[in-house]
């Protein structure tokens, strides 16, 4: 059930464990010869892939140790221009106003990244640093009914509680929540955003590292992820039938990462919708008109 952020690129698949990133929150890589930087901030449960390429120029990021609206504020090294995670957006410095480009991640548990990419690369503990890699220094954090740490900002919008779990989409302006709470239930929404058909799936099976004393023995949270519904110039409308999910056009199955398992569609890969997980109050700070999916 342990918990990574998966990135893809090129076939290139990594995984950067929760256990690893709820300290370091910050990982630069070239994963298929792309700069790319994995970020984790745990106080809004965001975990973000950007481009590290601004202006034609590849930037390294660290953490400054500050936050807005309780989320992660980065910098880059090359200019010191401070970033803030949830937007991609630089707001202090030489690039202020530009924006990093985000790129499709998924939490997801060890069992499925094993499972689905067996020669997948996975980030050592290794780092140089002394950590106890696997404590959570966040006991209790996402319990549904406390109040968001360190937070100072906008009221949340009160249709969600501040530490609801949701996955967020936000397309050619249209942004939209999905309540964990409701995808366990339903397991498959079907939505338009901003003109274009997506789908969300969620899985039981991965824990939250922000629960238990040990990141590894969180309760179990699941994994959602979205992605586009059309496939070979066809949309595709998906349905969760005991446990399993389904194309209505095809019959073919799919997992969690959209890639179907069985049926005429077998070995097809849906494309990923950047999609990001938050609690609600750190999306609701940043984007308050944000529809929330309800069947």
């Amino acid at each position: 059930m342990m918990s990574q952020v998966l990135f893809e690129s090129g076939g290139d698949a990594r995984a950067y464990p929760l256990q690893i990133l709820v300290w370091h929150e910050i990982v630069n890589d070239v994963v298929g010869g792309e700069p790319v930087l994995i970020t984790f901030c745990p106080l809004c449960n965001t975990a973000i892939a950007f481009a590290r390429e601004v202006k034609g120029r590849v930037l390294d990021f660290g953490t400054t140790g500050r936050l807005r609206y309780s989320n992660l504020i980065m910098y880059d090294r090359q200019t010191e221009t401070w970033w803030q995670q949830a937007t991609g957006e630089a707001i202090v410095g030489e690039l202020t106003g530009s924006h990093l480009e985000f790129y499709p991640a998924v939490i997801i548990s060890w069992l499925d990244f094993k499972t689905s990419y067996p020669q997948g690369k996975v980030l050592s503990r290794e780092t140089g640093h002394p950590r106890d890699y696997g404590r959570n220094p966040y006991l209790g954090y996402d319990d549904v009914r406390n109040s968001p740490f360190l937070y100072k900002g906008p009221v949340t919008p009160d249709q969600l509680p501040p530490v609801a779990r949701v996955l967020t989409v936000d397309l050619n302006g249209v942004a939209v929540a999905y309540p964990y709470e409701t995808l366990e239930q339903i397991g498959v929404a079907n939505d338009t955003v901003g003109g274009k058909a997506v789908v969300v799936f969620w899985q039981a099976g991965t824990s939250s590292p922000l629960g238990n004393s040990t990141t590894a023995n969180g309760r179990d949270v699941g994994t959602a992820a979205a992605f586009s519904r059309a496939v070979d110039e066809q949309t595709l409308t998906f349905v969760a039938e005991n446990g399993a999910i389904k194309d209505n056009e095809t019959g073919s199955t799919w997992n969690v990462l959209g890639i179907a398992e069985s049926g005429p569609l077998a070995g097809t890969h849906l494309t990923p919708v950047v999609s990001i997980n938050h609690f609600w109050f750190s999306w609701a700070a940043f984007k308050p008109q944000t529809r929330i999916y309800a069947p």
